[in-house]
C-alpha cells in the first residue's frame, strides 16, 4: 500500500461549499438580540479645528440612544503600532475620535448609537460639527508644512545604505536619473469592513465578531487600550470578503463598538458603507522617487542612490513606517548592486491615512527599479533582456546577503535562480515571437508593445507560528491555529499538509483559524506568511500527533511503534497487509483525545521572485490601453496547491492593472476627496482583465523550512505597472516615456501629445 500525496496536488478547496451555497457567515450576517448599531459621524473638512459638535437634534430622535465625542472616550489612549514602530511617530498616532483637530475628510469626530442602521443614518446628519479651516498640506514633495505647533509633518526618514556609493558614481561611465511616481490607491473588498462587539456581563468576556489578519494582536491592543486583561477578550473572525492588506488592521470603529458594548453592555454593531470604505479605510502607495544609477560600459550597476517621498495621509496607523521601510530595504530586487543608499522621507498630508496594500513598497519600487533597468538598456543599446542578464545574482551566490534589513529582519535571499526563471519564462511566453509581431502590427499603424519586470519577493514573516492538533474520541481531526484565513484558501493548505503528514484523507481534517478563544497565541495572515509559518507548524504537530497515533496502535496491536504507519486512515503494519486498525476505532478506543502542539520559529523571511509580461495595445486617439495578454513566471520553491498558487497569482494581476491603468484617489486644494464612489474610483472589470498565463516553478526551494515553501500572496501584484510601463514604450516606440502610474487615457493623451511636439 501507499499513502495518497496531498502536496503538490490542485485539491479543490475546502472553503467552498458555503460560500457556493451562499452560506457564508460575514459579520453583516451575524446579530444578537437587542443589538444597536453604530454610526460613525466624519469630519467635512480636511484640516480645521474643532469648534464644536452639537448633538441634541440628533438625541431627540426616537430610537437613539446616545452619541459619542472625544471627551467620551478620553480615557481611550491612541491606537498603538503593529510593524516597524519608531520612537519619533508616536505622537502622530491616531485617537478613535477627533480630539480637537481634524485632519482628513472622513476622519471620526463622534458615533451615535441607535435601534437600526436607518435610525441611525438619519439622525447622524442632524449632528452639527463647526470646525474653523486651517490650511491644508497636500503635497509630500514639497517642503514639510506644521502637523501641530512643535512638530512638522516629516516625522521621520528612512535611511538604508551599503558600500560606497560615491565611489561608485565617481568611477561610471555613464550616469543615469529618473523621476518616478506612483499614485494613491487601495484594496477594495467586496465586503466593508464591519465589526460586532458583545459582553457577556456573568463570565465578564467582551467578543468582537469582523476580526480579520491579526486576531491576537487586535485582541491584546483593545484589551489594553480599553483597561482590560487579554483574556477578558476574545475576537472571532468568521468569512472575509478580501484582506489585501488594509482589512483587518486595528482602526478606530473596532475600538468604539468594543467600548460601548462594554459601556452599554448590549450587543453594537457597525457595517462601513462603501463611501466610507473609500475615505476613512487605509489607502497605501503614493510615492515619488528621484532614482539614479552609475553603470559601467557594458551595462553593470555599480551603484543605485534613491530619494523618495511617502505620502503617509493625516495620521500613522498601525504600520507605522512599514511601507517605506519596505520599499528602501527590497528596491534592487534581483540585481547586483555593489553600492546603494536610499533615503525615504515619510511625510504626513491632509489626505486618507496610509496603511500597506497587496506587496507594500515593492509594488512601487519594482515599477522604480524595472523603469531604471529599461533606461540603461535604452542608454547604451542593450536589449532589455539582456541588460537584466548582466545584472542578475546567480544562483551560485545564494544565500545572498543584501546588507539591508527589512521588518526587523536581515535581508539574506535563501535560495533563487532569476537566470533560469526568466529563461523559462521567455520560452514559455513565445517572446521572440511576441516581439515580431507587434513589430508587424506597429509597420501597420498600429501602437501595441511588449514589457517586462523581475522582482523578488518577501514571505514567511516569523517570529513563530503555533498549531494545536487534536484527533477526538468519535475520530475527527480539528486542526486549531492563530493566523488567519483572507480567502486565500488557508484551510485547504493547512488541510493538505496535515493530512499528507497524518496519512488521512484531507477532506477529513477541519481547520479552526482566527478565534482567540481556541489557542493562546497567533501572528495572524499577513506578509505572504501563512503558508510558510502555519503550514510548517502544522507538520510539525502532525508528526508529533503521527508518533502519538503509532504509540496509541501499538500498545493496541501488541507490536512496536516503529514496525507501524498510517495509510488513507487505516494503521498498517508496514510491508504487510495482515493487521490493520482504523484510525477511527484507535481514537474510540483511546480515554481521551490525542493532542499534540507545535510551534515554528523563524529569524529570516524567505524569498520567492518573478517575471511579469505584458502585452498592450494604445489606442492613439482616446490614450486607452488595453492589455492584451499577460504572463506570469514565479518560483514558489515547493507548491502545496498549484491551482491556488495560480488564483493568488491571477487575482493579484488584476489588482496591479487597477493600479498601473485605472485606480487613484485624487484630492482637490483643498483636500476634499474625488473618488468616492465607483464612478470616480474606477476598478479593472473582467472586461479589462487579459488571458493570464502562468508558470509556476520550484527550482529554489527554500532551506529554511522543511517542505522548502514560499509564500504567493503578493507576487501577482508585484510588477505589473513596471511590466505594463514597459510594454507602453514598447508600443509608442519611445524608451522611458512613462513615468507614473497609474498611465490613465488623460495622462497618455498628455504624453503622446508631448512625444509628437518633440523634434526626433
Amino acid at each position: 500500500m501507499k499513502a495518497t500525496k496531498f502536496i503538490g496536488r490542485s485539491v479543490s478547496r475546502l472553503e467552498d461549499p458555503l460560500l457556493v451555497a451562499g452560506r457564508g457567515r460575514f459579520v453583516a450576517d451575524i446579530c444578537f438580540p437587542g443589538q444597536w448599531h453604530m454610526r460613525v459621524i466624519r469630519s467635512p473638512i480636511a484640516h480645521g479645528r474643532l469648534r464644536s459638535i452639537e448633538v441634541s437634534a440628533a438625541l431627540e430622535m426616537a430610537g437613539v440612544h446616545a452619541v459619542w465625542t472625544a471627551a467620551d472616550v478620553a480615557h481611550i489612549p491612541p491606537i498603538g503600532f503593529r510593524l516597524t514602530a519608531r520612537t519619533s511617530l508616536e505622537p502622530y498616532r491616531q485617537y478613535v475620535l477627533a480630539r480637537g483637530r481634524v485632519r482628513y475628510v472622513g476622519e471620526p469626530v463622534a458615533v451615535l448609537f441607535a435601534d437600526d442602521a436607518y435610525i441611525a443614518e438619519d439622525a447622524a446628519e442632524r449632528i452639527a460639527i463647526d470646525v474653523e479651516p486651517l490650511p491644508v498640506v497636500m503635497s509630500a514633495v514639497d517642503a514639510p508644512g506644521w502637523f501641530d505647533d512643535g512638530r512638522t509633518t516629516e516625522p521621520d526618514v528612512v535611511e538604508k545604505s551599503f558600500g560606497n556609493i560615491e565611489a561608485a558614481f565617481n568611477a561610471a561611465k555613464y550616469r543615469i536619473e529618473l523621476a518616478l511616481s506612483v499614485g494613491r490607491h487601495t484594496g477594495v473588498p467586496i465586503e466593508t469592513r464591519g465589526a460586532l462587539a458583545t459582553y457577556d456581563a456573568e463570565h465578564d468576556i467582551l467578543e468582537m465578531h469582523g476580526a480579520a489578519k491579526v486576531p491576537h494582536w487586535n485582541r491584546d491592543q483593545i484589551a489594553r487600550m480599553l483597561g482590560r486583561s487579554a483574556d477578558s477578550v476574545q475576537l472571532r473572525e468568521g468569512h472575509v470578503g478580501g484582506g489585501f492588506g488594509i482589512r483587518g488592521e486595528l482602526y478606530p470603529e473596532d475600538v468604539l463598538v468594543c467600548a460601548a458594548a462594554l459601556k452599554f453592555q448590549r450587543p453594537v454593531k457597525w457595517i462601513e458603507d462603501r463611501r466610507e470604505h473609500l475615505i476613512a479605510a487605509n489607502h497605501s502607495r503614493d510615492q515619488h522617487h528621484r532614482i539614479k544609477a552609475a553603470i559601467d560600459a557594458d551595462g553593470r550597476i555599480l551603484g543605485i542612490e534613491d530619494e523618495f517621498f511617502h505620502d503617509n495621509g493625516a495620521y500613522m496607523r498601525t504600520h507605522a513606517a512599514t511601507v517605506p521601510d519596505l520599499a528602501a530595504a527590497m528596491l534592487p530586487g534581483p540585481y547586483r548592486v555593489p553600492a546603494y543608499r536610499a533615503r525615504g522621507h515619510i511625510r504626513l498630508t491632509n489626505k486618507t491615512p496610509c496603511g500597506t496594500y497587496r506587496s507594500p513598497g515593492r509594488y512601487e519600487t519594482s515599477f522604480v527599479r524595472e523603469r531604471l533597468l529599461d533606461a540603461i538598456a535604452a542608454k547604451i543599446g542593450l536589449d532589455r533582456i539582456e541588460v537584466r542578464r548582466r545584472n542578475l545574482i546567480s544562483r551560485d551566490e545564494m544565500p545572498y546577503a543584501r546588507g539591508l534589513d527589512a521588518l526587523g529582519t536581515d535581508i539574506v535571499y535563501d535560495s533563487g535562480d532569476y537566470a533560469t526563471l526568466i529563461e523559462k519564462s521567455l520560452v514559455a511566453c513565445a517572446w521572440e515571437r511576441m516581439q515580431s509581431e507587434c513589430a508587424q502590427r506597429r509597420a501597420a499603424g498600429e501602437k501595441v508593445g511588449v514589457g517586462l519586470g523581475m522582482f523578488v519577493e518577501k514571505s514567511g514573516l516569523g517570529p513563530f507560528d503555533k498549531v494545536r492538533i487534536e484527533l477526538s474520541r468519535n475520530g475527527a481531526i480539528e486542526v486549531v491555529t492563530g493566523t488567519a484565513s483572507l480567502g486565500q484558501g488557508l484551510e485547504t493548505v493547512i488541510a493538505q499538509i496535515c493530512a499528507e503528514t497524518l496519512g488521512v484523507g484531507y477532506e477529513l481534517i477541519k481547520v479552526t483559524h482566527g478565534d482567540t478563544g481556541r489557542i493562546d497565541r497567533g501572528m495572524g495572515a499577513f506578509a505572504s506568511r501563512a503558508t510558510v509559518m502555519c503550514g510548517e507548524a502544522a507538520r510539525m504537530a502532525a508528526t508529533k500527533l503521527r508518533e502519538g497515533v503509532l504509540q496509541a496502535a501499538a500498545r493496541s496491536m501488541h507490536i512496536g511503534a516503529d514496525q507501524l504507519e498510517v495509510i488513507d486512515g487505516v494503521v498498517v503494519r508496514k510491508g504487510k497487509a495482515d493487521s490493520a486498525l482504523a484510525l477511527h476505532d484507535l481514537a474510540a478506543s483511546q480515554s481521551e483525545s490525542l493532542v499534540a502542539e507545535a510551534e515554528f520559529n523563524s529569524t529570516h523571511m524567505v524569498y520567492p521572485y518573478g517575471v511579469h509580461i505584458a502585452k498592450v495595445r494604445v489606442d492613439a486617439e482616446t490614450g486607452a490601453v488595453a492589455v492584451e495578454r499577460y504572463f506570469v513566471g514565479y518560483d514558489i520553491g515547493r507548491a502545496v496547491n498549484p491551482a491556488l498558487i495560480e488564483g493568488q497569482l491571477v487575482g493579484g494581476v488584476a489588482q496591479g492593472i487597477g493600479g498601473a491603468l485605472f485606480e487613484e484617489f485624487l484630492y482637490s486644494d483643498s483636500g476634499e476627496p474625488l473618488s468616492t464612489t465607483f464612478a470616480d474610483y474606477l476598478l479593472p472589470t473582467v472586461r479589462e482583465m487579459p488571458a493570464v498565463d502562468v508558470l509556476v516553478t520550484e527550482d529554489a526551494p527554500s532551506p529554511l523550512n522543511p517542505l522548502g515553501m514560499k509564500g504567493a500572496g503578493e507576487g501577482g501584484v508585484n510588477a505589473v505597472g513596471a511590466a505594463i510601463a514597459s510594454a507602453i514604450d514598447d508600443a509608442l516606440q519611445r524608451p522611458g516615456a512613462v513615468s507614473e502610474l497609474p498611465v490613465t487615457p488623460q495622462r497618455l493623451r498628455r504624453l503622446m501629445e508631448g512625444i509628437e511636439a518633440c523634434p526626433t
